[in-house]
């Protein structure tokens, strides 16, 4: 359980209302995240401590992060909730650990762009909207500057190694476990 915020437990089915989705991300004390297009994406670097953890840029200090389940599939999210965190993303990395994501959360639901620039890492992303459920997936090219967007407004963004989604059965009209 993460301090602060209250449980709340959500299931994968397709479309659905959990209003309490958005309260819980904000809830959370959050973390570090693939550049948006148009952002401050290109920027400083990801360190690895002896562990393989990530640490975000400047910080030093370690990735906070929140279990969620997705498709079934239990998965750790990092989280940027900044613009900071969201525009440094998954810069600079070499790999991600197994069911390891970053989720992007935004204050507001509005059509957004994402980009791949000093991305080395292969990557799936989920455009998700305001109640949770995915909108569109896009396979993302390393070290791109090809802008891949969200098919309505979306709220949060989860990134997740190249063909997680495919390989895990999850895609539009599924939503997310908290």
């Amino acid at each position: 359980m993460i301090a602060g915020l209250t449980p709340a437990r959500f299931s994968i089915r397709r479309i659905g209302t959990p209003l309490a989705l958005s309260s819980a991300l904000l809830a959370i004390p959050l973390v570090a995240g693939c550049g948006e297009a148009g952002g401050t994406a290109a920027g400083g670097s990801s360190t690895q401590e002896q562990t393989g953890q990530p640490v975000p840029a400047g910080g030093g200090q370690g990735v906070r992060t929140t279990p969620i389940r997705i498709g079934g599939v239990a998965v750790t999210a990092e989280i940027a909730d900044n613009a900071d965190l969201r525009g440094q993303g998954l810069i600079n990395r070499d790999s991600l650990p197994e069911n390891h994501g970053m989720l992007f959360v935004y204050g507001t639901s509005e059509v957004r762009s994402f980009w791949m620039r000093n991305t080395r890492i292969p990557l799936d992303i989920a455009f998700i909207d305001a109640s949770g459920v995915i909108i569109n997936v896009e396979q993302m090219e390393p070290q791109s500057d090809q802008n891949y967007y969200s098919q309505g407004p979306m709220m949060y963004a989860l990134e997740m190694d190249r063909g997680w989604f495919e390989a895990n059965g999850v895609g539009p009209g599924d939503r997310l476990e908290f």
